[in-house]
C-alpha cells in the first residue's frame, strides 16, 4: 500500500461518523500491535533500494539517449549504435550483443525492417547487452553508458540547439495531455514548434507547413484506394491547404514518402516537375523553394500521414533545409505521432465509456446520475492534476458531452475532495454530499493509475439493490478491461489481436465493440 491507499483504508475501516478520541485509539492500537519482522524490513530495503536503482539507470540511459540524439529526431539508428558496441572492450564482447540484438528483434518486430531504436528500445537493447555480461548487471551497464558517452562529443551551441528543440516537443506532448481529447490544440503545438525552429535555427526562414491523413477513398476509388486529406496546416495557408485532397493520380511526391516511409526533400521545386502547387494564386516565377514531406509513422511503424513543410513564402535564395533542421523535423513528426494517438487512445477510452453507460442504464434504475472525468496534468505548479468533466449520464439515459472544458482544481472543489483521493489512491471512495451517496470508482492506465474516474450518484440510497449491485461490478470489470485493452494497442512492443470481425474495421479499434467483446466472454467463461 503506498500513503493514499493506506489512508483510503483506515477511512473505509472507521466510517464516516466516527469519534475523534477513537480514531486515536486505533491509531496508538495500530502503532503498539504493528510489528515487521526483520526479513520483512529487508525486503523492503531492498525493493526501495531496487526501484531508486532502476530510476536512476533510467534517468542515466534517457540523458545518453539525448546526447547521441543531438537533433531531437526521436530515434536512433540501431546499426549505428551496435558498430560502436562492437568495440566496446576491443570487441570481446561482440557474441554478447548478437544475442541482445537478436532478443530486442524478437521484442520489437518493427526493428528488424526500420532499424530506428526509440528511447525505450534503446534501453532495452543496453540492458540486455549487460544481462549477457558475467559480473554485476549495474555495473555492465555504468561501464557501456560512460563507453557510450565518450565517443560522442557536443560543442555547446549544439546543446543548447538540442535543448531548446526538447523544450518545443515537450509542449507537443503537453497539448495532448491537456487537450480533453480534442487534436486542435496538438495541431498548434505542432506549428508552433516548426515555426520557432526556423526563427532560432533555421536562419529566420519563412516557412509553411502542413499534415495530411491517409483516409479511405470512399467516393472515387478508381482513382485509389486511398487518399491524403489535408487537415492542418499554417494559418497564412489555410485557404489553399486546408481540407484539400490530395489523389493517387495527382502530381506530388507525398505518396512517394507514403510507400518508402522516408522523408523526402526537394531542394529546389522549380526543377523537379512533378510538385502539386495549391496555391494557384502565386505565379509561376515565384514559385522557388524546398519542400520537405516526412512520413507519419504510429508505434509499429505503420504510416498514417505525412507533415509537410515548404520554403515558398520565402523570397530569399538560400532556403534550403539543412540536415540538422530535417533531423528535427522527424521529432517533430514523431512527437505529433504519440500525441495524435495519444488524443485516438482518449477517443476510443470515452467511446467504450458511453456504450458501457448505455449497457447500465436499464439495469440500475437506483442509480441517479453517473459523471466521468478525464485526469489531466494541472495548469500550474500550485496544482498536480485537474479532473476534466466529459460525460454526465442521468437516470433517464440521457447523456451529455462536455465540448467545453468542465475542470475541477483540488483547492477550489473542497465538496469533491472524494474525487481526488480516488485519483490518488486508485481505489473506490465512497462519499456522501449534500446528503447524497457517491461511489467514485477508478478507471487505470496500465501501471495502476487512475486515468479517469466514475462518479455515481445513488442518492438517498444507502447501497444499491443486489442485482444493481452485481451488474455495476461487471460492467466496471468489462470497462477496465476494455481500457486496458486500448492503451497496449499504443505500445510499440505489442500487436493488436482481434477476436469480432466487427473489430476490423479500417484496421482500426472499434472501442465500443471491445466492451460487449468482453461481456461475451465472460459469458462464456460462466456458461
Amino acid at each position: 500500500l503506498n500513503l493514499p491507499q493506506f489512508v483510503q483504508l483506515l477511512e473505509m475501516f472507521v466510517g464516516e461518523h466516527i469519534s475523534l478520541p477513537t480514531v486515536k485509539s486505533l491509531i496508538a492500537f495500530i502503532k503498539e500491535e504493528y510489528k515487521q519482522t526483520e526479513e520483512e524490513k529487508m525486503d523492503q530495503l531492498e525493493k526501495v533500494h531496487r526501484n531508486s536503482r532502476l530510476a536512476q539507470r533510467k534517468l542515466l540511459l534517457e540523458a545518453l539517449f539525448e546526447k547521441w540524439d543531438n537533433n531531437a529526431s526521436g530515434f536512433l539508428d540501431l546499426e549505428e549504435v551496435d558498430a560502436l558496441l562492437s568495440t566496446f572492450k576491443e570487441g570481446m564482447e561482440k557474441e554478447a550483443f548478437k544475442k541482445a540484438k537478436k532478443h530486442l528483434c524478437c521484442r520489437y518486430p518493427q526493428l528488424s525492417r526500420v532499424g530506428k531504436l526509440s528511447p525505450k528500445a534503446f534501453q532495452t537493447f543496453l540492458e540486455l547487452a549487460a544481462s549477457e555480461f558475467t559480473g554485476n548487471e549495474d555495473e555492465a551497464i555504468d561501464n557501456l553508458v560512460e563507453f557510450l558517452t565518450t565517443s560522442v562529443e557536443r560543442s555547446h551551441t549544439e546543446c543548447l540547439r538540442s535543448l531548446a528543440r526538447r523544450k518545443w516537443l515537450h509542449n507537443i506532448q503537453q497539448a495532448a495531455e491537456a487537450s480533453g481529447a480534442s487534436v486542435e490544440p496538438v495541431y498548434k503545438a505542432v506549428f508552433k514548434a516548426l515555426s520557432q525552429d526556423a526563427e532560432a535555427h533555421g536562419d529566420n526562414k519563412k516557412i509553411s507547413a502542413y499534415i495530411a491523413l491517409l483516409e479511405k477513398n470512399q467516393l472515387s476509388p478508381e482513382r485509389g484506394q486511398i487518399l491524403l486529406h489535408y487537415v492542418a496546416c499554417t494559418t497564412d495557408d489555410a485557404p489553399y491547404v486546408l481540407n484539400q485532397i490530395l489523389h493517387r493520380d495527382m502530381k506530388g511526391v507525398s505518396f512517394a514518402a507514403v510507400e518508402e516511409g522516408k522523408p523526402i526533400h526537394v531542394p529546389r521545386v522549380q526543377l523537379h516537375g512533378n510538385i502539386h502547387f495549391w496555391n494557384y494564386d502565386r505565379p509561376v516565377e515565384e514559385r522557388k523553394g524546398s519542400l520537405l514531406v516526412l512520413p507519419l509513422h504510429d508505434a509499429h511503424w505503420r504510416v498514417f500521414g505525412i507533415l509537410g513543410l515548404d520554403t515558398l513564402r520565402d523570397q530569399c535564395e538560400k532556403t534550403i533545409f539543412l540536415t540538422h533542421e530535417i533531423s528535427f523535423y522527424q521529432g517533430v513528426s514523431h512527437a505529433f505521432s504519440k500525441a495524435y494517438h495519444h488524443i485516438r487512445t482518449l477517443e476510443n477510452i470515452l467511446q467504450m465509456t458511453v456504450t458501457a453507460l448505455d449497457w447500465l442504464y436499464p439495469r440500475t434504475p437506483s442509480i441517479h446520475t453517473v459523471v466521468t472525468y478525464l485526469v489531466e496534468p494541472g495548469k500550474d505548479k500550485t496544482s498536480d492534476y485537474a479532473l476534466r468533466k466529459v460525460i454526465t449520464t442521468d437516470n433517464t439515459g440521457q447523456k451529455e458531452i462536455h465540448s467545453s472544458p468542465v475542470l475541477l482544481l483540488r483547492k477550489e472543489n473542497l465538496l469533491s475532495d472524494y474525487l481526488f483521493k480516488c485519483t490518488d489512491s486508485s481505489e473506490v471512495v465512497r462519499a456522501s454530499v449534500c446528503g447524497e451517496q457517491h461511489i467514485a470508482v477508478p478507471l487505470r492506465d496500465l501501471s495502476g493509475q487512475a486515468l479517469g474516474i466514475f462518479d455515481i450518484s445513488i442518492g438517498h440510497h444507502q447501497k444499491l439493490p443486489l442485482h444493481e449491485h452485481k451488474d455495476l461490478q461487471k460492467m466496471l470489470k468489462m470497462a477496465q478491461a476494455a481500457c486496458s485493452e486500448i492503451l497496449k494497442i499504443s505500445l510499440e512492443e505489442t500487436q493488436p489481436t482481434y477476436v469480432l470481425e466487427a473489430e476490423h474495421v479500417e484496421n482500426l479499434r472499434h472501442a465500443g465493440i471491445l466492451f460487449h467483446r468482453f461481456m461475451l466472454q465472460d459469458l462464456r467463461e460462466c456458461v
